[in-house]
């Protein structure tokens, strides 16, 4: 049958009552006491939500902000809401769906972790998102599809998955079986099998082959991984895929099929061959500029009017585009900012609608008419709580120092005091890489790829967590000794400009991208994001800062009208000011390990006197770059 009206749900929500503060600092005290919430009026959306026959909430890029965004500095507060307090919301928007006698389904693109100290702070031998994911395990969702950064580290595969059992007997609520739902479609694990042989299996089966093990299971239920075909509670059919983009940055024994090799592979002619009544296509894959029209073209080919659902992400931007009428294509944002929704009626064609949700209480107040004081459901204050217990008893809430301001990715320009690539390089390293270092007394210049940095850094407490947000990889800085200022000073403006510098940076930029790096897209569509907004007449008096989305889809789809937030271009490459000393004169030319090879081979252009090659290049220093924030900190915040 034809859905005669679809509706999609990304992560992005809203309050419907008068009480517009993000949290009445009275109401579930005895659960709250140990988190301090951003006590400020957030702006409710500013129209309903438009229910259909089949609606989908998706999250995706959470990267472990399951706590929410908890500083003070706008546009945080638009993003406050937790885990327990989303938990709430979909339960709210369950029953609301019964009510209505609609379907409501749930489901996430990708990359729980590496983002935040909560998910990603966690000691040697220890297992980064181990705990994280035990809160996700709570949330009905239906579909879950792999995503980039598990595949990083191989003992992320395996030991993400292997939960303390909590029960004697075979109880798998693990949200990585989800009933054979939690998807990888092009991605495979290398394991012995039962007989000892060598055998690449997909990683959901894996994930599952552990769980229940672990749990005590008699044996493993013969689900697909790859994709998987179920039957709503209205009765409708679905059949789903969870798709990873072509990324390489993987880890030794595991694969990821190109997409383009995916859709010609027989398992695939398989799922798609008996014709459902919607696919609900789910990955880890951008919606725009990428791949999913080749998943998309492959089942138009064999069902041409069928509508297909796409769920995307992995840019962090909020976006949308239809493939075609009967289609609609749908990425919700990151780090648990917004919560996507897409809402559709059919009259001849298909005709889609989506929303884009900021993620508060407010939002969640809004959409399920609920207040502060009959929104929070047991099972979403039992998780804001165990949130609050595990905070509390972790290294994470660990302060360095007291932050004195605001520094900003993009909203301050670059170099400025309000710039943390500035604070970074320029401030940061050249203390943290210091210490306890014989060559402290050698000048040097020190450079770094923008990228390093992924968030800001507010004023107040300054801790782990906010340490491994703001600046969460760990890059080791390398050096060159004795090198001649003149040559020295030549390597950062090289690897930024020119024709030759370009197609360098482009290469970096796409070598980034199949390592997992978006922030170059991201930052991009910010730039247009505030350059549109500038183009626009729209009165902005007494709106927020936030998110002020233009995208491919019709109508307008953010939930709450804000200001655009301004932006300013940073360049690629960043470095440490430059010392006071004769162009003759020679220093240490330090970099980070990711860049050896471009700065090697510029430094060989820049003069002639020696080729230098990886024997030359020793270790700067112990310190590694998610640890540079911090040891700034302590030394100079206290």
């Amino acid at each position: 049958m034809l859905l005669s009206l679809l509706s999609l749900v990304g992560v992005a929500v809203a309050c419907a009552d008068h009480e517009l503060d993000a949290r009445d600092p009275h109401a579930h005290a005895h659960v709250h006491e140990r988190r301090e919430y951003p006590q400020f009026p957030l702006t409710p959306p500013y129209r309903p939500l438009v229910w259909g026959d089949f609606n989908v909430l998706h999250t995706t890029d959470t990267h472990g902000w399951l706590l929410g965004h908890q500083k003070p500095s706008w546009p945080e507060p638009n993003y406050s809401g937790d885990l327990g307090d989303f938990a709430s919301f979909v339960a709210h928007m369950k029953q609301i769906a019964i009510e209505k006698d609609v379907d409501l389904l749930l489901v996430d693109s990708g990359d729980l972790h590496d983002g935040t100290g909560l998910s990603d702070g966690y000691p040697p031998g220890g297992v980064d998102a181990h705990e994280s994911n035990k809160f996700l395990e709570r949330l009905p969702y239906d579909v879950m599809a792999i995503g980039n950064w598990i595949l990083i580290v191989l003992s992320l595969i395996a030991m993400n998955f292997m939960t303390t059992p909590t029960h004697t007997t075979c109880t798998p609520t693990s949200f990585l079986t989800l009933g054979g739902r939690y998807l990888s479609s092009n991605v495979n694990i290398t394991v012995f099998n039962s007989n000892g042989q060598v055998q690449s299996v997909p990683v959901g089966r894996q994930a599952a082959t552990f769980y229940y093990a672990r749990h005590i299971c008699p044996s493993l239920p013969t689900y697909q991984y790859r994709y998987a075909k179920f039957t709503t509670r209205k009765g409708r059919n679905v059949t789903s895929l969870g798709v990873l983009y072509n990324f390489y940055g993987n880890a030794v024994n595991t694969t990821v099929h190109t997409v383009a090799t995916m859709v010609k592979e027989k398992w695939f002619t398989d799922a798609i061959a008996e014709e459902p009544d919607v696919f609900l296509l789910v990955g880890h894959m951008p919606v725009s500029y990428d791949n999913w029209p080749t998943v998309f073209n492959a089942i138009r080919a064999v069902h041409p009017l069928t509508p297909i659902l796409v769920f995307g992400g992995h840019t962090h931007i909020r976006d949308c585009r239809q493939y075609d009428g009967r289609s609609m294509a749908l990425e919700s944002g990151r780090y648990m900012e917004t919560i996507g929704a897409n809402l559709t009626a059919a009259t001849g064609n298909l005709t889609f609608s989506r929303r884009y949700l900021d993620q508060n209480r407010v939002t969640y107040e809004y959409h399920t008419q609920t207040s502060n004081s009959t929104f929070d459901t047991p099972d979403g204050l039992s998780i804001t709580s165990a949130w609050s217990n595990l905070l509390s008893t972790s290294t994470w809430a660990y302060t360095y120092g007291t932050s004195p301001q605001l520094y900003t990715m993009n909203q301050s320009p670059y170099p400025s005091n309000g710039s943390v690539m500035t604070l970074f390089i320029a401030d940061a390293a050249p203390v943290a890489l210091t210490i306890n270092n014989t060559r402290a007394g050698i000048p040097n210049i020190i450079i770094c790829n923008s990228a390093e940095l992924r968030f800001g850094v507010f004023p107040g407490p300054f801790t782990k967590n906010d340490q491994l947000t703001a600046a969460p990889f760990t890059d080791s800085f390398l050096y060159l000794p004795n090198i001649t200022f003149s040559v020295a000073s030549q390597v950062l403006p090289t690897l930024n400009g020119g024709s030759t510098a370009k197609r360098k940076r482009d290469d970096l930029e796409m070598d980034l991208w199949g390592r997992g790096y978006v922030e170059t897209r991201y930052s991009a569509w910010l730039e247009a994001m505030a350059r549109h907004a500038a183009l626009e007449e729209r009165a902005t008096t007494n709106l927020t800062l936030g998110y002020v989305t233009t995208d491919s889809c019709p109508d307008a789809g953010d939930d709450t009208l804000h200001t655009a937030l301004p932006h300013y271009s940073v360049p690629s490459y960043i470095s440490s000011n430059p010392p006071n000393v004769t162009s003759s004169s020679t220093i240490d030319l330090v970099f980070v390990d990711f860049i050896e090879s471009q700065v090697l081979s510029i430094v060989n252009r820049l003069q002639t006197a020696k080729t230098y090659t990886t024997a030359d290049v020793s270790m700067y220093s112990p310190v590694l770059a998610n640890a540079v924030l911090g040891l700034y900190a302590q030394a100079n915040w206290n």
